[in-house]
């Protein structure tokens, strides 16, 4: 079992910079990945960064590409997320997810994640 804790959300003006952070506590030696996710108005999680945990691989969708990056302490197991020139439409709850098994789902695809935070709140104030 892996626990997921979220941390960093807040409200902040369009063009402005927020650092979420995660820490996993639990059973994280096989840890395979860690990526965020946010859900904003509508219904579905959309991944905005992932982390093969192995190999150190980063991977964006082309909405935050430039302007997310996503790393990793390994030895404290915290994963964060630096937000860049944010903009309105990046607000919504920012998530958390981990697995420690080999998935074959596509990236940023929910189901990949076995693991997964409560979340924390990102507003960005145009």
């Amino acid at each position: 079992q892996v626990y997921l804790a979220e941390s960093g959300g807040g409200t902040v003006r369009a063009g402005g910079k927020l650092r979420l952070s995660c820490t996993a506590t639990g059973s994280t030696n096989a840890m395979k990945y860690m990526a965020w996710f946010r859900r904003g108005s509508g219904e579905e999680r959309e991944g905005v960064a992932i982390f093969y945990w192995i190999s150190g691989a980063t991977h964006y969708p082309d909405s935050v590409k430039g302007r997310f990056t996503i790393s990793r302490d390994n030895a404290k197991k915290m994963l964060f997320l630096q937000m860049s020139d944010l903009k309105p439409d990046d607000s919504g709850e920012y998530y958390c997810a981990a697995n420690t098994d080999y998935a074959s789902e596509p990236p940023f695809s929910p189901r990949k994640y076995r693991y997964w935070g409560r979340g924390t709140q990102v507003t960005v104030a145009s």
